[in-house]
């Protein structure tokens, strides 16, 4: 009984492991805060109900990119150990838990939310999985078609909400795209050796890790500064969140101009960790100001 216990806690950990559990939440998250900023009231279980489908909808997106690139994550250290190139995980397995994620997650946004936001959610489903995934070994074009389904979440969980398009979600929509150039590009940076060996090409430089890159980072990282500020001059949130999102951006291109100068690997996974940062802390005070 202990045995299968075991075996079952180990199945089940592989097919988290297999959703890549962190970054689904991530993904749900920032879905939650467009679906939370859209709204006059939050209710816990719609909310609830939302972040569940919302990683469902990730998860089975991160599988079918795994499926895809199951050959390619053998040749790299970083991937090789992942459920699918160690055998833990059949594909069989996977894609049979890719199909019932997707199904339940398109289901509860069909008839606990509303058909747009359903149908963005399988559209960003299908553009990530089928479309970005092949592109990462054309060239840096799969950074830009993989920002639109990477931008899409708040601007689900904001039509989930309201049941409506329009500016504010367009907004949400560019503030994530935006930022997604320079945390991908400081990723693909810092392992940019790695991914050599699968044959992805991502940095936006012909020379990859150069000036050049560093110049286009700090670029797309400078747009952040105005965008970031619409969503007071819209009257979606106040004026405290429009200068926490100016501060902030302001701290993340200054570590684009230090990248600038040294182009050091040190200087990409800082900048890397900037990203992380930045993202997280604008949407929680674009929250706590509306609310």
């Amino acid at each position: 009984m202990s045995i299968t216990l075991d075996i079952l806690f180990l199945k089940l950990r592989a097919y988290l492991e297999l959703m890549k559990l962190r970054l689904a939440w991530l993904v749900a998250f920032s879905g939650a805060f467009g679906y939370s900023l859209g709204i006059d009231k939050v209710e816990w279980l719609p909310l609830t109900i939302f972040l569940f489908a919302a990683f469902c909808i990730t998860g089975a997106a991160n599988i079918i990119n795994q499926i895809i690139e199951i050959d390619l994550d053998k040749l790299m250290k970083r991937t090789r150990n992942r459920p699918l190139p160690s055998g833990r995980v059949s594909v069989q397995e996977a894609v049979w838990l890719a199909i019932a994620l997707f199904v339940v997650s398109t289901i509860v946004f069909f008839v606990e939310f509303n058909l747009r936001a359903c149908a963005l959610a399988v559209l960003s489903t299908i553009l990530y999985g089928f479309v970005y995934t092949p592109l990462k070994k054309v060239g840096p074009i799969a950074v830009f078609v993989g920002a639109i389904p990477g931008a899409f979440p708040p601007m689900i969980g904001w039509v989930a909400a309201t049941n409506q398009f329009g500016l504010e979600p367009g907004i949400l929509f560019a503030i994530q795209f935006i930022w997604q150039f320079p945390h991908f590009w400081a990723i693909a940076w810092v392992l940019d050796e790695d991914y050599k060996k699968a044959g992805f090409r991502l940095l936006p430089s012909k020379g990859g890790k150069d000036l050049s890159t560093a110049i286009q980072i700090m670029i797309y990282t400078l747009f952040l500064l105005p965008v970031g500020w619409l969503p007071y001059e819209l009257g979606m949130t106040g004026i405290n969140s429009a200068l926490v999102a100016m501060l902030f951006g302001v701290l993340f291109l200054a570590q684009t101009f230090h990248l600038m100068r040294k182009c050091s690997d040190k200087t990409a996974l800082q900048l890397m960790f900037g990203s992380f940062i930045y993202l997280p802390i604008v949407q929680i005070a674009y929250l706590l100001d509306k609310i």
